[in-house]
């Protein structure tokens, strides 16, 4: 009996060192832009909710962080991987997104002195949503959830597009409203930079949730196409080229419409049309695609069917 208490003891303490001794690390996407990029699977205790991709731009004025992670916990994990680069502080924290990951670290880094920017209605959807974040959170991180506060951007910013400048360093802004409501990139054009947010999945299937627009998904991903970006940091996934994109992302979505919504547009039968497609090859090799393709198809075909 003792021997078992000591074994679970033992088991429960190197797990929790396990979730302490998580860190991302920056990685050099070009000089002055780095990524952080996070794990692929699901968020959790052991990576504080760090399961996607995030940046920073190092400026002459200070840091601009793209996005600050889903807990406190997280964005003190950000914060170290920034300051292993860099002892220039975090000025601007800009929010990609309203999914928790985007933004459930903005308290830690206002703290600190950072302004938090977003396009306004991403702030909005944070906003409506961020209840049922902490609440969906509290579920995977539990007491590591701790001290984390929802605190949606404070600075915001009208229109679908907005352009930024802090220390010779330009940030584009534009609303994707694909894998969220509110979600947007962040176009760096002096180095051909693109933080896609959860528009672009590399190494991952992409996830199509009750929130997503696929048509919105497939219209953005065009768009981004024709900004013809040398690099992009996905929202999970390696940092990629566009052709990479386009195979693991692009294509993908432009089979969601022109071969899913499509069929539901002709009121075919969702069994059959699921059925029909329910074996892809050329995303097979990605990693959550048993879990997540049927169901992807199953909500562009509602998507189609109910607004066509």
């Amino acid at each position: 009996m003792l021997q078992r208490l000591v074994f679970v003891l033992l088991t429960a303490f190197a797990s929790l060192s396990a979730f302490a001794d998580y860190q991302p690390k920056a990685e050099k996407v070009v000089d002055n832009v780095y990524a952080l990029i996070g794990p692929l699977g699901q968020r959790g205790a052991e990576n504080d909710g760090l399961n996607a991709n995030f940046g920073f731009i190092v400026t002459q004025a200070g840091v601009i962080l793209i996005d600050s992670g889903a807990s406190r916990l997280g964005a003190e994990k950000i914060a170290v991987a920034i300051r292993a680069v860099t002892e220039q502080p975090v000025r601007w924290v800009i929010n990609s997104g309203s999914q928790d990951h985007r933004w459930l670290g903005n308290d830690f880094f206002a703290a600190e002195g950072a302004e938090v920017i977003s396009l306004a209605r991403t702030a909005a959807t944070q906003a409506q949503y961020a209840e049922q974040h902490m609440a969906g959170l509290n579920r995977f991180l539990g007491e590591r959830l701790k001290g984390t506060k929802p605190l949606p951007a404070g600075k915001t910013l009208p229109g679908n597009s907005a352009t930024l400048e802090l220390g010779g360093e330009i940030l584009e802004l534009a609303y994707t409203d694909a894998h969220f409501p509110g979600d947007a990139w962040v176009w760096l054009p002096k180095h051909s930079v693109l933080f896609s947010g959860d528009l672009v999945f590399i190494d991952r299937l992409l996830g199509v949730l009750p929130w997503s627009n696929v048509k919105n998904s497939q219209k953005a991903f065009h768009a981004l196409e024709a900004l013809q970006p040398a690099h992009i940091v996905p929202g999970h996934g390696r940092v990629c080229d566009l052709a990479l994109a386009r195979r693991e992302t692009g294509d993908y979505y432009d089979f969601l419409v022109n071969k899913v919504g499509a069929a539901a547009k002709e009121m075919e039968s969702m069994s059959d049309v699921l059925a029909r497609h329910a074996d892809l090859p050329a995303f097979k090799h990605l990693e959550n695609y048993d879990g997540l393709h049927r169901g992807n198809m199953n909500r562009a075909f509602v998507e189609f069917e109910s607004a066509p």
